[in-house]
């Protein structure tokens, strides 16, 4: 049996609402309903998930945005549907395999009067690649405070990242940077960065948003952010330090990944994603990151630690 989004009210004890996979009339990019197909996970025991990698994947491991997006459906396919997820607290264990199908086991942890929390392992060749915690709240009233959104051009004057590389390198980059995730920067690309000292920083900002319209389904909705979330967030970091995972010597990958959910908003509307890296040592990384409707609104709060190891010589450093 395959989950599907369903509307609201659909069993949680199953998390499915009969067999198919998701189709909702609305306009919608290739590459976005693959990425909602790797969403849709097949529950094959109860809590127990199959997911899989998209076909054909050139990335050697699987993406950590896709593995915590994954892992997020599958603890949200256990919970009932009036308790949004609020925060999430995830480790990458191992790199995974992206030829073979990924396990995830759910542990109901609690379900008490007004949170709940679930814990999920996904497996690979009987191992444990990455764990996550994540906790869901019934919703209620109280305090209520937001730091503002910074006042940046509107995404529509921006180009996209793939036009952008266009520009830069030619079509065939252009072709590899279309995704299903709508990003324009504000600022320098890592790969400017990292031949001109004068654009690097500590921060960086762009505007991101699924490539097409999606349905009203909350949890589907987040897990495309947490999915999005993972993609320029150690971009901070790299530019901070003039480097670039083109560079022919940078490699990287998540360690941790944790995020707070603090209002409702939609994957499939522009949201500003600013990010900046407080600290880099011992070859790990820092980056921090919120999200903000585009009325202004704070609604998801982001923190990774990643590990970079490059064996580039900076020559701007080497001058000094």
């Amino acid at each position: 049996m395959r989950c599907r989004w369903a509307p609201a009210g659909s069993d949680p004890a199953l998390g499915c609402a009969g067999t198919g996979t998701a189709r909702y009339g609305a306009r919608v990019t290739k590459a976005l309903d693959a990425v909602v197909e790797l969403l849709d996970l097949e529950q094959i025991e109860l809590d127990i998930f199959r997911g899989r990698s998209p076909e054909g994947e050139r990335r050697q491991r699987v993406f950590g945005g896709q593995v915590a997006g994954q892992a997020l459906v599958a603890a949200g396919r256990t919970v009932p549907p009036d308790r949004p997820v609020h925060s999430l607290h995830a480790y990458f264990i191992r790199p995974g395999d992206p030829t073979v199908p990924l396990i995830y086991l759910v542990d109901r942890v609690r379900d008490g009067r007004s949170f709940t929390t679930r814990r999920v392992s996904a497996v690979q060749h009987g191992k444990t690649i990455f764990t996550l915690s994540a906790s869901f709240q019934h919703p209620e009233d109280g305090v209520t405070h937001a730091i503002p959104m910074p006042d940046v051009v509107a995404p529509e004057e921006l180009p996209t990242t793939a036009e952008r590389l266009r520009q830069l390198f030619g079509e065939a980059a252009a072709k590899h940077a279309a995704g299903p995730i709508d990003i324009r920067h504000l600022g320098p690309l890592s790969i400017e960065a990292a031949d001109d000292p004068a654009l690097r920083s500590t921060r960086s900002m762009a505007w991101i948003r699924a490539d097409g319209e999606l349905p009203d389904d909350e949890l589907l909705h987040v897990c495309l952010v947490t999915y999005a979330s993972d993609m320029t967030l150690l971009d901070s970091v790299l530019l901070a330090n003039g480097l670039s995972w083109s560079d022919g010597a940078t490699a990287g990958a998540s360690l941790d990944h944790a995020m707070w959910f603090h209002r409702p908003f939609r994957a499939d509307r522009w949201l500003l994603y600013t990010q900046d890296s407080p600290v880099a040592s011992g070859a790990r990384g820092l980056a921090r990151g919120e999200l903000f409707t585009q009325d202004g609104e704070l609604v998801v709060s982001v923190v990774q630690e990643g590990l970079i190891r490059t064996s580039r010589r900076d020559p701007a450093a080497e001058e000094i």
